[in-house]
């Protein structure tokens, strides 16, 4: 039964996304709006069919039904219940499975969202490109990734369980689910994206329309890569969070074109500049994770976080090549209509900055895209293996750190079109003086070695400057300082900056040893005590554990264990770690004692501030929250040309740009009509779809200190 109530469903999903394509192309072509109107049945169809192909798969894990062949291979009455419901997306066909079921709360979502505007050409595409999709991930469970094939069990049989990494510890239940809320998310505005090309409606609409799909997405995929580091670290038993693996990377890439992306944004919605840029980023980011995809379940990379080898791997990487040759091909097509009616005015500016952003953020991914991607490409062509390892991250990467943490303090600070030398020391003042207090600190507290210190001093001065621009707002606006787009973005910051901080420390100063400790026997560590008390063994269904038990500066007793498990014979360690707000003690089991007792063998890792790494992920996600809240309208954006308008022409008021320039305003309804964004694709600031979170009157993005434009 549940092979065929989970066949059933993914092929009314598949249909369902086939007839929705049909049904819409027709309903374009004959410019029938009550077809275009049939897409939001279309989408529930999707989401009814992988809601009913989901079910049956978890209840054949929750009931053990070995006739699925997914059940088993994956499943176990053994498997505790938590990880028996997350095993669905523990290997490959479920996770295919799990994809389809977000990618189609995703589309229902927007022909939901949209359900006034169904007969909007442009919907109507965004809807086509995403029913498109769903029809590829369909496609695969139906073909190379079928999870409800059948089989034959023997007479008693019980499966393997999932592997004994991932049922290992809770985050293992939501951090790949937060990845596929981010993943799959950025198809929503991949979809607007193309869209837009097809139509030749490329001005600032569908970019209001896309803006809050993409934080949203984004938020999730950071706090994925925030979970799935606290994973590492918990779990591996090698002290680390990120070591620059490849399925890593593969998560890292697409989520540094996405920031790229929501920062230039603001460039193309006030100044209607960055139009290629913003595309070609949204499909970049799209592409990439596919490509990501691709990385984690074809087998082509061996990695813990990895799927099995299978036949899927071609499919993936013929999608990602199309996905490129489509975004590729419209975005040259529709070259002219793409051309900026604004310039940058000046560097020394709010656009200026993000243009910089752009480029750094772009040059960070294709660093990392080069050093996973590279050794894969000399392995097809050559069949030789080739390792690209930390150190070339390391040292690749570190430079474009540095350059994102000043650009984190510049760019707040600055004002639209042109900003003067004494605005800009007027206002990095404090800033300034937090990150050379910063750094007085911490050479104070012993801090040694210049990366560390430069990472410290940048740190404080873009802590510095989001701080002031927090403090100007709040203080104006009360606790609506800390909402809107510009506010929220702020906090993001904050949280950027912890964690690049926290990298830098526990990356500069970590201490480790290893030791044979007998019963009663203590050790040193970087001024931390560890002794060892004695050893126990407890039984449980799935696996025996032997806990060990230690003792940590005479203070708490911890538990490093090491979980042997029974299908086969795999052990694998689980960490017990002091958490401090300064540093953390990491105790991991490297031997068991003897049956007769004796020596363990004990890993002690100090690792510097690595708290603060998972406290800046909260409060990046946070102000994600908070930047998804609308702000006050903005009651007169920027024009986006940057010429001053003509003497005696009419163009409403000058702006409050913070240097003052009296550039022309157009009239909110005149540019709303002028525009091509269609039926409710005002402007930014726009209602459908979350208007634009910026505020009213004189933003504080763009002029947080009035005083300082008279002086």
């Amino acid at each position: 039964m549940n092979r065929a109530l989970g066949l059933a469903g993914v092929i009314v999903g598949f249909g369902g996304a086939l007839l929705g394509i049909c049904v819409l192309a027709v309903g374009l072509r004959t410019k029938r709006p009550s077809l275009l109107r049939m897409g939001r049945s279309y989408a529930g169809v999707v989401l009814g069919g992988a809601l009913l192909a989901f079910f049956a798969m978890e209840r054949a894990l929750i009931t053990r039904d070995y006739t699925v062949q997914y059940v088993f291979d994956h499943g176990s009455s053994r498997t505790p219940p938590l990880f028996n419901v997350a095993t669905l997306w523990s290997a490959l066909e479920g996770s295919i499975l799990l994809w389809g079921l977000v990618l189609a709360g995703y589309t229902f979502a927007v022909a939901n969202k949209f359900r006034r505007r169904l007969s909007d050409p442009l919907v109507a595409w965004a809807l086509i490109v995403m029913f498109a999709v769903a029809v590829f991930f369909f496609g695969l469970m139906l073909t190379a990734t079928n999870p409800f094939h059948g089989v034959t069990p023997p007479p008693g049989y019980d499966g393997p369980g999932p592997n004994p990494l991932l049922q290992n510890h809770i985050l293992m239940a939501f951090h790949p689910p937060m990845l596929y809320l981010g993943y799959v998310g950025f198809t929503v505005p991949f979809a607007f994206a193309i869209a837009a090309l097809v139509t030749g409606r490329v001005g600032e609409g569908w970019l209001v329309e896309t803006r809050r799909w993409t934080l949203f997405a984004w938020m999730f995929l950071t706090a994925g890569i925030v979970l799935g580091a606290w994973w590492s670290y918990e779990v591996l038993g090698w002290g680390g969070y990120w070591k620059w693996d490849p399925v890593e990377n593969a998560s890292l890439l697409p989520w540094l074109t996405a920031t790229a992306y929501i920062h230039s944004v603001m460039v193309q919605e006030r100044r209607g500049m960055l139009r290629v840029w913003n595309l070609s980023l949204l499909c970049a980011t799209f592409s990439l994770t596919i490509l990501g995809t691709f990385l984690t379940r074809s087998g082509v990379v061996e990695s813990v976080h990895a799927f099995s080898n299978g036949t899927v791997g071609p499919l993936l990487l013929g999608f990602f090549a199309v996905v490129v040759a489509v975004s590729v091909g419209l975005i040259g097509w529709r070259g002219d209509r793409l051309r900026s009616p604004g310039r940058i005015d000046s560097a020394v500016s709010r656009e200026g900055a993000f243009l910089a952003n752009n480029v750094v953020f772009a040059a960070f991914a294709f660093v990392v895209l080069l050093g996973t991607v590279f050794p894969l490409i000399v392995e097809a062509i050559n069949d030789d293996r080739l390792s690209v390892g930390v150190p070339y991250f390391s040292r690749m990467t570190m430079p474009i750190g540095f350059l994102l943490l000043f650009l984190m303090g510049i760019a707040p600070v600055l004002p639209w079109r042109k900003g003067t030398g004494e605005l800009l020391r007027d206002r990095l003042w404090w800033p300034a003086w937090a990150g050379v207090a910063t750094v007085v600190f911490a050479v104070a507290v012993g801090a040694t070695g210049w990366a560390a210190l430069v990472a410290f001093g940048l740190g404080g001065f873009a802590a510095g400057s989001a701080i002031r621009q927090l403090f100007l707002a709040t203080r104006r606006q009360g606790w609506r300082g800390l909402v809107g787009r510009a506010n929220g973005g702020m906090v993001v910051h904050l949280g950027a900056i912890l964690v690049g901080v926290a990298f830098a420390a526990s990356m500069s100063y970590v201490r480790q040893a290893e030791f044979q400790l007998e019963e009663g026997r203590t050790a040193t560590v970087a001024g931390h005590t560890v002794e060892y008390l004695g050893s126990k063994t407890v039984e449980t269904a799935n696996r025996v554990e032997l806990i060990a038990r230690v003792r940590v500066d005479e203070d708490r007793v911890f538990e490093p264990r090491l979980h042997k498990y029974r299908v086969d014979g795999q052990t694998i360690g689980t960490p017990s770690v002091r958490v401090g707000p300064t540093n953390d003690v990491y105790l991991a089991l490297t031997k068991a004692p003897s049956a007769e007792g004796g020596a363990i063998g004990l890993r002690v890792i100090v690792q510097p501030l690595i708290i603060w790494l998972w406290v800046g992920g909260i409060v990046m996600v946070l102000g994600t929250l908070l930047a998804l809240f609308p702000g006050r309208r903005r009651r007169n954006p920027l024009d986006p040309v940057s010429a001053p308008i003509p003497a005696g022409a009419s163009g409403g008021p000058p702006n409050d740009d913070e240097t003052g320039d009296a550039a022309a305003v157009p009239d909110r309804s005149t540019a709303a009509a002028a525009s091509d964004d269609g039926p409710g694709g005002d402007g930014p600031g726009g209602d459908d779809m979350g208007g634009d979170g910026s505020e009213g009157g004189r933003d504080p993005d763009v002029d947080p200190e009035p005083e300082e434009v008279r002086a």
